[in-house]
């Protein structure tokens, strides 16, 4: 589940967004897409072997790559915030 919070994001500030992650993983590719963030996985993976997304402050090359609740991962303007379903 997407859940977004702040405001309109400022020209240099990042926009936040906390997902839910249900179960103990979510893949990479999976995740840029559910929170709306590219329109199929194609994009996903285009955008990951540009060195688009990073995860947890790192550049991450591996598009299925595993995301764990704590996780934060960032693309272009916006940062996700991965949350667990059950602790919400």
């Amino acid at each position: 589940m997407l859940l977004r919070h702040g405001g309109e994001p400022q020209d240099k500030r990042m926009a936040g967004i906390r997902f839910e992650v249900r179960g103990e993983t979510i893949q990479l590719d999976q995740l840029l897409k559910a929170a709306g963030l590219v329109g199929s996985g194609g994009e996903a993976h285009a955008a990951v072997e540009r060195g688009q997304v990073e995860v947890d402050g790192k550049v991450e090359a591996r598009k299925r790559a595993k995301l764990h609740a704590g996780q934060r991962v960032r693309f272009g303007r916006e940062e996700i915030e991965l949350v667990s379903a059950e602790t919400r």
